[in-house]
């Protein structure tokens, strides 16, 4: 029997290892490839298609599966794809983000604001009267805030794909005035459909939206029959106003400069997330509740965000909201201050009374 030296065995190893790891490198850069092709679709449907289709052909030639026959031979054809990757990466990353498509009305126009010391005025906030059948009157306001006039924060967990999966809505109580709802969305083109796997593949901008909780929680309850749960969160003054300019910061950075939407790392949680992060003064921890969004409440509990004088169980019992809202059309006033005191019952703060 041959002896294999220990070089050689070593050298043998390493090779069979490099090959190990190009071969998992050409399955998951190929995946993603055809993927990112199949959303964007650069040479129209039916040439991506087509191109899709020749790749998946050359990887598995790469791979010596089905196809035993290289197209040059091995070591071109490993040159060959790593080239091939290599301008398909510089297409994709050189897709730019815009500002002038035609927008869904939900998001046509983008908030900006004025500030005077702590006084800001707020334009193009949303406050669409929603129907049953999902219509709108479009309805867009300009709103003055008085930072010191906040006096408490809300997260809104509005579940619409299981009970992993919830979007997340930030909103600001004042002393003086009506609360303001901040969400972070896709921005969708006129009669374009949300695909989940498409934001991961650049195909939407981020949007940031203000807007009256008659608008963007109602249409959640009672419009969508998505089931939605408000948390009332403990914060101190200060933080609530570092948040609150936080998203004015955020607006202004979407005002210059659109961005994209991802799935994964810019969503309606992570991108919450990084703000809280830059305005705390401890290191929040990161978690997997940050991605399963719709656990976030429990994150929140963990935290001490969310106070401990009831269990997670019972929090989410006292903060669901659609039970209390169910039966608000049948309000004689359905009125955006009516449906915000209507969300905020029960729930560990002041009870305003509703107008009959």
């Amino acid at each position: 029997m041959h002896n294999i030296g220990k070089r050689e065995f070593i050298l043998a190893l390493a090779k069979g290892a490099f090959h190990s790891l190009f071969s998992l490198f050409v399955i998951f850069s190929s995946i993603w490839l055809c993927m990112a092709l199949w959303v964007q679709e650069p040479f129209g449907w039916l040439v991506s298609r087509i191109i899709i289709g020749f790749w998946v052909a050359f990887a598995l030639s790469v791979l010596g599966i089905y196809a035993t026959q290289h197209f040059f031979s091995r070591s071109k054809d490993v040159v060959l794809y790593i080239i091939f990757f290599a301008f398909s990466l510089v297409w994709y990353f050189s897709i730019p983000a815009k500002q002038d498509r035609e927008w869904n009305p939900e998001v046509a126009r983008i908030l900006n604001y004025e500030r005077q010391g702590d006084w800001i005025t707020l334009h193009n906030v949303r406050n669409f009267a929603w129907n049953e059948d999902g219509t709108y009157q479009e309805r867009w306001e300009t709103r003055q805030i008085d930072l010191n006039q906040i006096s408490g924060i809300n997260i809104i967990t509005s579940y619409w794909m299981g009970p992993q999966i919830a979007h997340t809505l930030v909103s600001f109580d004042f002393k003086n005035s009506k609360p303001l709802t901040f969400s972070i969305e896709i921005r969708k083109e006129k009669d374009e459909e949300f695909s989940a796997i498409g934001g991961f593949f650049r195909k939407y901008e981020v949007s940031l939206v203000a807007a009256d909780e008659k608008d963007i929680i109602y249409t959640r309850s009672n419009v969508r029959n998505e089931q939605v749960y408000f948390f009332p969160i403990n914060m101190k003054a200060a933080e609530m106003k570092a948040l609150f300019e936080e998203y004015l910061e955020q607006a202004d950075q979407l005002s210059q400069e659109p961005k994209w939407y991802n799935t994964l790392t810019s969503n309606c949680t992570t991108l919450v997330f990084d703000m809280v992060q830059a305005i705390s003064k401890h290191e929040l921890p990161v978690d997997y509740r940050l991605l399963a969004s719709g656990y976030l409440p429990n994150y929140l509990y963990d935290l001490g965000a969310l106070q401990h004088h009831w269990d997670i169980k019972t929090w989410y019992n006292k903060a669901h909201v659609n039970p209390r809202t169910d039966q608000f059309n049948q309000f004689k006033y359905q009125s955006s201050e009516n449906y915000s005191k209507l969300i905020r019952l029960g729930l560990p703060q002041s009870q305003p009374e509703l107008a009959p």
